[in-house]
């Protein structure tokens, strides 16, 4: 008999809503909304491989030993700031309109941040996608819990579980945030495993459609984490400024970072020999951790927002290459926002990984 996958999810995201992104100046409901996370619950509820669980609270030390506690700080606390300031009335989210540069300081010594998070926001947060409202801070917080969660079924047993985490998390550094992630589920989860787990190895597999410049740069020295992404070439795609294929890491990390830039229209053919090239180096590496997946679907050929071209059916080709390796795997939801096509990418890749 088939055992049932866990998904971990709660309806805490529903709250970090009525988001707007400024695109090429122009203010545009964000891409990043409830639905995507709707559509993809739905599509698993309606099959019998999956059991629906809710997450544990486990409070802010994993959470700490990964971002900055002023980060965290300028999170919790901007929209209440901004909203006793005036800055909102409550009905708009709120996006900085000036932002920290490192050039801006150039030889000077900066003498302090304003006092009010909300004034603050722009030391942190890097793009004009990531807005706050009332609801992200429990949001971000809960999807935290969601991705801990997973793992703690994997590490009871469950070969596979998936955590249905939004927002998602792989651009949030550690004192630094923006690409719609506010806190970087994959790494708290990698460090957990690594400080909680008793694991000396852990390896991280990013398949999103955008580069995890958060994940890479937290990891980016170290050697007891692999870092692996295939996403757009940041030539082209968003974040740009990260995601080459130079950039291997240094010090300890120096090998553990690996980058596979992919040209536009990327279908199966070609994703597949780079997540061979992927996955020997994590059969090299010899993980004595789950791996961890940071699953993004914007890799689709109709996402709204992404250029590559795979298919439904590629995901769960994608998920029988991953199961190969014959790890205990898990998956964080990160990317895709094709909202109509969600929950069947999210079930193709399931039931790859699953072997189901």
């Amino acid at each position: 008999m088939t055992t049932s996958i866990p998904v971990v999810r709660s309806d805490a995201h529903l709250a970090h809503a009525g988001l707007i992104e400024l695109a090429g100046g122009r203010p545009i409901p964000c891409w990043e909304s409830p639905d995507r996370a709707l559509a993809i619950e739905s599509a698993l509820a309606a099959d019998g491989r999956f059991v629906f669980e809710v997450p544990t609270e486990h409070g802010r030390e994993p959470i700490m030993a990964v971002h900055d506690a002023d980060l965290l700080d300028v999170i919790e606390h901007a929209w209440t700031n901004g909203l006793a300031a005036g800055a909102t009335d409550g009905s708009r989210p709120l996006i900085p309109d000036t932002y920290l540069l490192g050039r801006y300081a150039g030889g000077m010594a900066l003498h302090s941040l304003p006092t009010s998070r909300h004034l603050r926001l722009g030391a942190y947060l890097f793009d004009t996608a990531t807005p706050i409202v009332a609801g992200t801070w429990s949001a971000a917080r809960v999807a935290v819990d969601v991705a801990l969660s997973a793992a703690e079924r994997v590490l009871g047993g469950a070969p596979l579980a998936y955590g249905l985490c939004r927002p998602p998390g792989h651009h949030a550094a550690r004192g630094m945030f923006g690409g719609y992630c506010y806190l970087n589920n994959a790494a708290i989860v990698a460090e957990w495993l690594r400080r909680q787990g008793g694991a000396r190895r852990v390896a991280i597999l990013d398949i999103d459609y955008h580069h995890g410049n958060g994940t890479q740069q937290l990891f980016w020295e170290r050697g007891d984490v692999l870092y692996l992404s295939l996403h757009a070439d940041p030539a082209r795609a968003y974040p740009y400024f990260s995601g080459y294929a130079v950039e291997t890491g240094v010090g300890q990390g120096a090998g553990l970072t690996r980058n596979w830039p992919l040209p536009a229209r990327t279908g199966i053919d070609g994703y597949a020999i780079a997540l061979a090239e992927a996955l020997a180096l994590v059969a090299a590496f010899a993980p004595d951790a789950p791996l961890v997946i940071s699953a993004g679907f914007d890799t689709f050929e109709r996402d709204p927002i992404g250029d590559l071209a795979l298919r439904t059916l590629d995901y769960f080709e994608i998920g029988r290459l991953v199961r190969a390796l014959g790890m205990p795997m898990i998956v964080l939801q990160e990317g895709g926002y094709a909202v109509d096509a969600l929950g069947a990418n999210a079930l193709a890749l399931l039931g790859g990984l699953h072997g189901s």
